[in-house]
Parts: structure tokens; sequence; C-alpha cells
């Protein structure tokens, strides 16, 4: 099982219950109709960045899919959480990519820089 295509998505959801904000944040994000399964950030050789339209009409209800996910919840009303991904794909189509993820409470600029630093390592 190999991916030949992968897209970015994202969502947010927000509800008292930590697990309904999970599944609305699924719904924004157009992915609720799978069955995730979270995977490591490696981007198999040829792996090709397809837009979430494309990526989304390929999926079927109840699919199993393979997810890099970045998740972040709080308890705290009003608090600013973030979470990045970001996404390095060498030049050499035999070389695998990276999709670094990184998490933050109160500082999304810190995590977005994070993931700037960690990406240029790769590619």
């Amino acid at each position: 099982m190999i991916p030949r295509y992968f897209f970015m998505t994202k969502g947010v959801g927000k509800h008292k219950e930590n697990l309904s904000s999970f599944e609305l944040a699924l719904r924004d994000a157009g992915i609720q109709h799978c069955n995730i399964v979270t995977v490591s950030s490696i981007i198999p050789p040829g792996c090709k960045l397809i837009p979430k339209e494309k990526g989304v009409q390929m999926l079927q209800p109840g699919e199993i899919t393979f997810v890099v996910l970045a998740r972040n919840s709080t308890e705290e009303p009003h608090r600013l959480i973030a979470t990045s991904i970001g996404v390095a794909i060498p030049s050499e189509e035999n070389q695998y990519g990276i999709s670094p993820n990184t998490t933050r409470t109160g500082r999304q600029r810190r995590s977005q820089g994070i993931i700037q630093r960690i990406l240029p390592r790769r590619c």
C-alpha cells in the first residue's frame, strides 16, 4: 500500500466535548466520512500533491484513509492553540519527502516557525 497522491486539508471544531470537537474538525476538513488511520510523516517517492477538492472526490465513505495528523485541544475558553504541518518534497523523484508537524499552545507563529526550520534540513 504505497500512496500515489496526497492532499492537504485543515479543520477546526469547537465543542465542550473533546470527541465532538474532533468530529466537527473532521467535517470542516471534509474527511468526516473516512476511517482515519494516523501514520508517520514520510511521503513516498513519486507521491504527488493534488488539490484538496480532487483528493476528497477520490475518497469513498468508510474508506480507510491514512493521514499525518496534527491535533490540539484545550478545555480553556478562548485559549490560543495552534498546529502546523509542512511538506518537503525533494527535487529528485527517487527520494522520499517528509511532512513534519508541531503543536503549540498560545503561540501560532512559533509553531509555524518550527516547521519552517525543520523543512530546509530535508530538501
